[in-house]
């Protein structure tokens, strides 16, 4: 077992390789859509519907999940999540129908929407305000390293060893993990890095719609969340029809495009959430909304390039601008969580990031279907430079809520 100060750090580190079998798990089916499109004559939307079956339960369990992660031993909840979403990661390969696939993707969802409410919560009573933002940027980095060896690995195994291949490698993989971790993981004491917080608001056994009271006290939260979910959006843009977007415009082979439709954006992104990260810890000690400030660059600065990555005809300008989206769209993933966790109780941590993952997904859900009905008649071209738009509006959406909400400067803090 490790002991001292620097625990809080390996707990960064355990749940980034959880976080990254997370993704890792979800993102391999959208590689592998052109032969599943083939082996089951399946058609665009109901690819789609495939991707979204996940991002349905995922959704919609969020905020009971939240509800229960504010409850409940969150080491358990996540790491019992984790061995579930794994077994059924195996059980997708066995898939032989289509109406197979909706249903693995959508238990899959299901284990796999306890996983954040509750790890965010524990990271939270790990790093205090000095160093939230660090922390929960490092552990973003785990979501673009497991979507880019989701992408590449599962095209890779799907081109020379058939589609099934990645799904077992990575669930088995997730399994040993989950119970490896069962070992060295410890439970924190709620509250233990703002410890001023909660003898303030004593926590208190509400119910789900008390609880929700509480979190939209702030009128921040309803800007956040509907920033989340246009941001969520546009991500999900791009992790569904990526892969297939680059094979059909560029001519690229399936592992190739499973490689370049993640590994410029998340690399990127990768770079994006630590400079985020090192960047909102510093705004937040001079003012209040200082998280947020940084998530706004990366929204503004991003939508120019998302509009390229559709537009162009260059393989070279398609890296640029993949790349530049990647780091920019970091910087606003780096603080969705730091940003909610500064308006609203302690007590409460997990339940509003249920509530806002639930918004959030059901509004990214309606991406793969919206880009295949769109495709259909604009192009995908056309349908994935729609998504600046989004990130426009958001962008100013949030500078609105900084304005009027977030005004003044920090409070001081002692170091964590």
């Amino acid at each position: 077992m490790i002991f001292g100060r620097s625990y809080k750090w390996w707990v960064v580190g355990m749940l980034w390789f959880v976080c990254f079998f997370n993704y890792a798990d979800r993102q391999a089916i959208f590689s592998v859509f052109p032969l599943l499109k083939a082996e089951m004559g399946l058609s665009d939307v109901q690819l789609g519907i495939v991707g979204a079956s996940f991002m349905w339960v995922y959704a919609l369990g969020a905020p009971l999940a939240g509800l229960i992660g504010d409850r409940f031993n969150r080491k358990i909840l996540i790491l019992g999540g984790m061995i579930f979403w794994s077994l059924i990661t195996i059980a997708t390969a066995l898939s032989t129908k289509y109406w197979h696939l909706v249903l693995f993707r959508a238990l899959e969802g299901l284990g796999e929407t306890f996983y954040y409410p509750a790890s965010m919560s524990l990271l939270s009573d790990y790093h205090g305000r000095d160093t939230r933002s660090r922390a929960m940027g490092l552990h973003q980095s785990s979501v673009y390293a497991g979507t880019i060896a989701g992408g590449a690995v599962a095209g890779f195994f799907g081109q020379y060893y058939g589609w099934r291949s990645g799904f077992y490698l990575f669930g088995s993989l997730g399994t040993v993990l989950g119970f490896v971790l069962l070992l060295l993981l410890r439970e924190p004491r709620r509250g233990a890095a703002d410890p001023d917080l909660v003898e303030a608001r004593p926590a208190t056994h509400a119910s789900l719609v008390a609880g929700i009271g509480a979190i939209f006290r702030s009128p921040m939260v309803p800007v956040l969340i509907t920033v989340f979910i246009g941001a969520n959006f546009v991500a999900m843009i791009f992790l569904t029809w990526m892969p297939s977007f680059l094979s059909r415009k560029f001519g690229m082979s399936l592992a190739m495009a499973g490689l370049s439709a993640t590994v410029y954006l998340q690399i990127a992104s990768v770079l994006g959430v630590i400079t985020g990260g090192v960047l909102a810890d510093r705004l937040v000690r001079r003012y209040r909304g200082g998280r947020m400030m940084a998530q706004s660059f990366g929204l503004f600065l991003g939508f120019p390039f998302i509009f390229l990555t559709g537009w162009t005809l260059s393989v070279p300008v398609l890296v640029v601008a993949m790349t530049c989206f990647g780091f920019f769209k970091g910087l606003y993933d780096a603080n969705i969580w730091a940003s909610l966790y500064d308006v609203v109780p302690v007590e409460r941590r997990a339940t509003a990031q249920g509530f806002m993952n639930c918004l959030g997904w059901l509004g990214g859900s309606a991406a793969p279907i919206a880009v295949a009905a769109a495709s259909a008649r604009f192009g995908m071209s056309a349908s994935i430079s729609a998504g600046s738009v989004v990130y426009l509006l958001t962008g100013i959406l949030l500078v609105f809520g900084i304005a009027r909400f977030m005004r003044g400067r920090a409070p001081a803090t002692s170091a964590a």
